[in-house]
């Protein structure tokens, strides 16, 4: 008796509940690290040894002690990434549509070298940061760690909205300046809105970079008077180390604003990943 062609034979059924099996075992490693980040916040007093497996007796003191104690750092997170967003954002528009549209001679060779800086290690950059930023007076202050951290997201946001611009069409630019606008009215009012998905992808990706960032802050603060959260974190490690339930929650505080982040503007991030792919 032969099987209906639109009826799954015994093999491809297993193979699918086989595969089903296995992406949900490797979603479950990938998340346990979260689990067991949130399940010893939740638990007060806790230590490595003795966490539960799950939280009998839940409780947010640990979560009442991260704020008080890195709420300050939090907000300056929040700041500097904020501002890493916008000054990114700023001069990789221009520089990504001058790149696009305007046919200059070597432009491959200066988007291959804005990829290459993407492989120089971080430390590398920081040190010789630090030595121009005492001599422009920027050590220890929020608007050298903007710049620092805008510099991070920079190259991957030139090349994401290039890709993007290179397919806007060149007559939708020549009929504005037809209709009076001049080339950076046209850059505004009609290039930047049709380019709304991959603005708000670089934008993202910037925040996401600026807000984990690590080394330019250790590097390029030598006091406490600018300490983002990643800082903050790597010193309150030090100060509770015997205190994790804290700790788990000053890092389940850290890693909310990037979740939110990536779930509201997920669709965006799809439609500019893949805008400059179709001309």
């Amino acid at each position: 008796m032969s099987v209906p062609a639109n009826r799954p034979t015994r093999s491809a059924r297993l193979r699918s509940a086989w595969n089903t099996t296995a992406a949900l075992l490797i979603l479950a490693v990938l998340l346990f690290p979260v689990y067991w980040m949130l399940n010893t916040a939740l638990q007060p007093e806790s230590s490595i040894a003795a966490t539960q497996w799950f939280p009998t007796a839940p409780s947010l003191k640990n979560f009442d002690t991260a704020i008080s104690t890195q709420g300050g750092s939090l907000l300056t997170s929040l700041g500097v990434a904020l501002g890493a967003v916008v000054v990114c954002l700023a001069l990789a528009a221009p520089a990504a549509y001058g790149l696009a549209q305007f046919g200059l001679r070597g432009g491959q060779g200066i988007v291959f070298t804005t990829l290459i800086t993407q492989m120089v290690p971080g430390i590398v950059i920081a040190n010789a940061m630090y030595s121009a930023y005492a001599e422009l007076g920027l050590v220890n202050s929020y608007l050298g760690l903007i710049l620092a951290d805008a510099s991070l997201g920079l190259p991957f946001a030139i090349v994401l909205l290039r890709a993007f611009m290179v397919s806007i069409p060149t007559e939708v630019v020549e009929a504005a300046m037809v209709d009076g606008a001049n080339r950076f009215t046209a850059f505004v009012r009609i290039v930047l809105p049709m380019s709304r998905n991959s603005l708000i992808t670089a934008g993202l990706f910037t925040f996401l970079f600026a807000w984990s960032d690590f080394i330019f802050a250790l590097t390029l603060n030598t006091t406490d008077d600018v300490k983002p959260i990643t800082l903050g974190i790597y010193q309150f490690v030090g100060a509770h180390v015997s205190d994790w339930g804290a700790v788990m929650a000053t890092a389940v505080l850290s890693a909310v604003p990037a979740a939110v982040l990536l779930v509201v503007a997920q669709k965006y991030i799809a439609a500019g990943i893949t805008g400059g792919s179709v001309k």
